[in-house]
């Protein structure tokens, strides 16, 4: 056990991706479980890690995500917000929280939200009299918003391996994602005078928020109809992906004219890239995965959370604790892959639901990936802005906490976080 841990914390002090290290550290494992023989298990659990019909919803809703970028639509959600929320001092801040929760329902992944504004809102901020890390922290805070307003590439890997209801999780992550924008909204609002934010001289006219709207309307159908055909049981989460990638070509293409052959090419290549990124980690972290299960270390971690305390309360808070601890320096996808069935059990025992858990465990993970030194959406937002993370990092901070505030309600108000689920019967 010593000598897996050893070899896993090394490796990933070392630089090795993390989707190497989780399997060499396996394989590690189940040698010395049982010598050469047992290493035939590796492909075995590897395969089985992935055979998992939900898991193809990823690349979809990806592709669906890129193509949405690509072809503008993006420009006409920021232009619809702004209508909505220019006026206000430090306008275009919050314009970029609510273009958020907009393309969190096409997206459902951070990088992707903080790639799009970093290229598009960043830099028109800027030109408005933002400073740049404060346009990057902006969008940072926001970028959270897209894996935790379904659609969410985590939701589908936590629900697919812990055999939770993913409609469930979609509908519970509704009111926490508008929750989070709603509270970095009001972190703006504070720092508006201190920071003297631009404001607009005149507030838009309803002609004007019309416009934006028509522009932005067949945008803001997709995500409509990817959440209402999954919650209301029309389709599973992999067939309404497959059609939501129809929809945005047509509309993309079609529409706004937006995308041509070479732009679907560099898209698909960039899904692939990222979805074989995320599929290795799943796959190396079955075979570690395995490896714990057999020597119920699970188990053994949950009598070491119950013998330190036997609260509820105090158990969750231990839970998040350890989950954004582990996020500072471990990839997301990695820590649920490996943690979620070392947590879900405990969660249980402390009388929590299934779903409830899930978001908890999802909107903890969620925020680390703001949290230096390997905070995702940072070094996405440094490489597209050419600003320093410490930078970023600086002017973060009142969001990163206010988030976290969202996280702790998340956890402890049950009713609150279920009550869209418990509506549908989910």
């Amino acid at each position: 056990m010593f000598l897996v841990a050893a070899i896993f914390f090394g490796l990933l002090v070392l630089g090795m991706p993390v989707g190497f290290v989780l399997g060499i550290a396996g394989m590690v494992g189940i040698f010395d479980m049982g010598g050469g023989r047992f290493l035939a298990m590796a492909p075995d659990r590897m395969f089985a890690g992935l055979d998992l019909f939900p898991f193809l919803a990823m690349p979809f809703f990806i592709l669906a995500g890129e193509i949405m970028n690509r072809s503008g639509i993006t420009t006409h959600l920021v232009e619809f917000a702004d209508s909505l929320v220019g006026w206000l001092r430090g306008g275009m801040a919050h314009s970029n929280m609510v273009a958020s929760v907009m393309f969190a329902g096409i997206t459902g992944a951070a990088t992707a939200d903080a790639a799009a504004f970093g290229n598009t809102l960043v830099p028109a901020m800027v030109k408005q009299g933002y400073t740049k890390p404060f346009a990057c922290a902006v969008t940072a805070a926001g970028s959270i918003i897209g894996p935790t307003i379904p659609p969410s590439t985590l939701m589908v890997i936590y629900g697919s391996i812990m055999g939770v209801s993913i409609a469930g999780l979609f509908a519970a992550g509704i009111i926490p994602g508008l929750l989070i924008c709603l509270i970095c909204m009001a972190v703006i609002a504070a720092l508006g005078r201190r920071l003297n934010l631009p404001k607009a001289d005149k507030k838009p006219s309803l002609r004007s928020i019309f416009i934006a709207f028509r522009k932005s309307f067949l945008a803001l159908v997709l995500p409509v109809f990817i959440l209402g055909s999954i919650l209301f049981g029309i389709a599973t989460p992999t067939e309404a992906a497959s059609i939501a990638v129809f929809y945005a070509l047509v509309v993309g293409g079609l529409v706004y004219r937006g995308i041509t052959m070479r732009d679907l090419y560099e898209m698909l290549v960039r899904t692939t890239r990222i979805t074989g990124v995320i599929f290795l980690i799943i796959a190396s972290a079955s075979i570690l995965g395995w490896w714990m299960t057999f020597n119920q270390i699970p188990q053994l971690i949950a009598a070491g959370f119950l013998a330190l305390s036997d609260n509820p309360k105090v158990i969750v808070a231990m839970i998040i604790g350890l989950l954004l601890f582990i996020g500072l320096f471990m990839d997301i996808n990695a820590t649920l892959i490996i943690l979620a069935p070392v947590l879900a059990p405990l969660t249980m025992k402390i009388g929590m639901d299934p779903v409830h858990a899930g978001i908890m465990i999802i909107l903890a993970l969620n925020i680390s990936l703001m949290t230096p030194p390997v905070g995702a959406c940072l070094f996405v937002l440094a490489s597209v802005t050419k600003t320093k993370v410490e930078a970023i990092t600086k002017s973060l901070w009142p969001f990163l906490l206010a988030e976290t505030v969202i996280l702790f309600i998340v956890a402890y108000w049950e009713n609150m976080t279920l009550a869209i689920p418990r509506l549908l019967g989910l």
